[in-house]
Parts: C-alpha cells; sequence; structure tokens
C-alpha cells in the first residue's frame, strides 16, 4: 500500500528522510480495526519524527501521522461474534460502528486510554512512535479507539481532529480548566493548535487574546473569533486567566508576563525552541502555574467531538495535497507558511 514514512533519521535535513512509497499492509490484530484512509493532516510530530525526536532510526522504516479520517473496513466484532461498541468512555457510552461507516480515530495507544489490543502496563505512545502511524492507504487502531466523524464535517475538516483539535481542547478544558466569562491568551494564531483554541475558547463564552508577529494573521484571528489580537509581545488590554502557548522560547517570556497571579500557563509545543528564561521569580512569586500537555485523553477526543459538533465549528484547513506530493505540504508546515492545517487526501 502507498504510504508516507520516515525512512531514516536526519535533524537537520527531515525531509530528506521522507519518503512516499510502498509499505506493507496492516497486520491482523485482535481488538484492533483497519481504516481506508480518507485524509490525514501534518503535524509537528511528524517533523520531530523526521528530526529523530522520539523515534529512533532503529524503528525506521515507520510510517507517520497522528490523526485520520476515513472508513471503517469491517464491523468490529466481540470474541462472542457480535458487534462491540467503540469509544466508549469512564461515563460508559461509546457506538456500535459498522463496515462502511466514516469515522476519526483516537491515536494515542498504551496508558490508561490504551484500550483492549495493547499489552499490559505499555506506556503511553501515539501511532507513529512505536506502532505504524496512520499515513497510509490503510491504518489499524484500536477499536475501542474509533469514533463516528462528526456529521457536520467534511473529510478534510475532520481529519485535523486527533492531534490540533484535542491538543487545543485538552490544554483548555482539562489543563488550565477555564470556564466561561474567563479570559485566555492564544499565542501564535497561525498554527493548528492555537486557530482550534481560538474558535473552541470563543464557542465557549471565553474573552479570547491572540498574538502573531503577521498583520494578516492578527486579522484572520479575528474572524475566527478572537476578541483582540495583538503583535507578538505586545502588551495585552489586562492579564489573562490562562495562556495557551505552543510556540516556546520565543513568546514565553510574555506568556509570564500576561497571566494573572494564580493563572495558569498550559505549554503543548516548542516550534521556536525549547530554552526560554526560566523567569522563576515571577513564577512562584505570583503563584502561576505551570502546565504540560501533550494532546489529550479519550474522554477528551470524545468530549472534544461533541462539542464541535454541537456548536457547529469548522477546523481551518490552509490546504490539500494528493499523498504523492506529501514532500510539498511538509515543506509548507516547516516553513511557517500555514495558517491552520495543511491535509493530505488518500
Amino acid at each position: 500500500m502507498k504510504a508516507v514514512f520516515a525512512s531514516s533519521i536526519d535533524y537537520h535535513n527531515p525531509l530528506a528522510a521522507l519518503t512516499v512509497g510502498e509499505r506493507p499492509d496492516p497486520e491482523p490484530r485482535a481488538d484492533w480495526s483497519v481504516i481506508r484512509t480518507s485524509a490525514v493532516s501534518v503535524n509537528h510530530h511528524d517533523i520531530w519524527s523526521l528530526k529523530g525526536v522520539g523515534l529512533t532510526m532503529e524503528s525506521t522504516p515507520m510510517i507517520l501521522g497522528t490523526d485520520i479520517c476515513g472508513v471503517l473496513e469491517e464491523t468490529p466484532l466481540g470474541a462472542d461474534g457480535k458487534p462491540v461498541k467503540c469509544g466508549a468512555t469512564v461515563h460508559g457510552g461509546g457506538t456500535v460502528l459498522k463496515a462502511g461507516d466514516e469515522v476519526v480515530a483516537y491515536t494515542v495507544v498504551g496508558g490508561p486510554d490504551g484500550g483492549a489490543g495493547t499489552l499490559p502496563g505499555q506506556r503511553r505512545t501515539i501511532l507513529s512512535e512505536q506502532y505504524p502511524g496512520t499515513m497510509a492507504q490503510r491504518c489499524a487502531v484500536p477499536t475501542a479507539n474509533l469514533f463516528p466523524k462528526p456529521k457536520n464535517l467534511d473529510v478534510l475538516e475532520a481529519a485535523v481532529l486527533g492531534t490540533s483539535w484535542l491538543t487545543a481542547y485538552s490544554m483548555l478544558f482539562s489543563r488550565a480548566r477555564v470556564k466561561p466569562g474567563d479570559t485566555v491568551l492564544v499565542q501564535g494564531c497561525g498554527g493548528g493548535v492555537a486557530t482550534a483554541a481560538i474558535q473552541m475558547a470563543h464557542a465557549a463564552g471565553l474573552e479570547v487574546f491572540a498574538t502573531s508577529r503577521s498583520e494578516t494573521r492578527r486579522d484572520r484571528a479575528l474572524a475566527l473569533g478572537a476578541d483582540v489580537a495583538v503583535a507578538s509581545g505586545e502588551r495585552l488590554p489586562h492579564k489573562v486567566d490562562a495562556v495557551i502557548d505552543s510556540v516556546g522560547s520565543a513568546t514565553w517570556s510574555h506568556s509570564v508576563k500576561s497571566v494573572r497571579p494564580g493563572g495558569t500557563i498550559v505549554v503543548c509545543g516548542a516550534t521556536a525552541g525549547d530554552q526560554p528564561g526560566a523567569e522563576l521569580t515571577r513564577i512562584f512569586f505570583q503563584d502561576i502555574r505551570v502546565q504540560g500537555n501533550t494532546m489529550g485523553s479519550r474522554d477528551d477526543f470524545a468530549s472534544m467531538l461533541r462539542f464541535v459538533e454541537h456548536n457547529d465549528l469548522h477546523p481551518v484547513v490552509d490546504s490539500t495535497y494528493p499523498v504523492d506530493r506529501a514532500p510539498e505540504a511538509f515543506a509548507k508546515l516547516i516553513e511557517g507558511r500555514v495558517f491552520g492545517k495543511t491535509v493530505l487526501q488518500f
């Protein structure tokens, strides 16, 4: 089958490690299901994998991709031969899915949310680290992690939910624990996490501040629901209850100075570098909470899907590429020329 994969590791030139070519079909595995891929999005996690962060040379070739929208190939069945419910959470629920249904998938494997079919005690990992990722014509995921595609989205929009939108939802509502009426600052408003955070925060009744070096991106952030958009590092109208920061060292000082005493800074990435000045004195004097976040739980994913459908939110898709042109899509992300998400179509 055709796939996009890391054929090697190259920290300084990640595109040199990227290959579009043939890989074996998924191997049958108990409690896993196969999706016929319609679309996936390109994430910074894929770039880091090509650089060798979280992926070793010994693990290559490794199919990339951490989110997916596609068509379920076979009806998931239990040991008794009867259809099983997919996407159950700690609150129960779940949906019986059948062959031909359009689905999205939670792509975290192992850990408390790993679901049946993962090894006992297996550490938390994401598809494309220990198991093949989603950038292939066919992809296997734990059956427990399958969810129906939100009815209000097309496949291109749904393809971005598994990583960026899940991360933004978890940062806002599980980590920062913001509530309607609070104020949130979203740093670097052009990225996938940032655009998702602006849309969801606005829909949840938050006051939203956003930053960007680009006036065009600031204008687009306002169109997505931001109340105020300022140049990176510029003083805000007032301090915020929480900061959503996926940028890193370039915005860290501004994040620390912008959050109110007792507020929260949630960090999910370091696209601009991971060596900021700690500013520990300000952090401990003002009781600022710094919270890390990587994607989110299966419960977060289920809640996020309902939130998106109920509020008729539509992710920003910057551009789409056929899978054969994956290197162009990766290059666009590396060069920072994306507002929202770039999607690969199969």
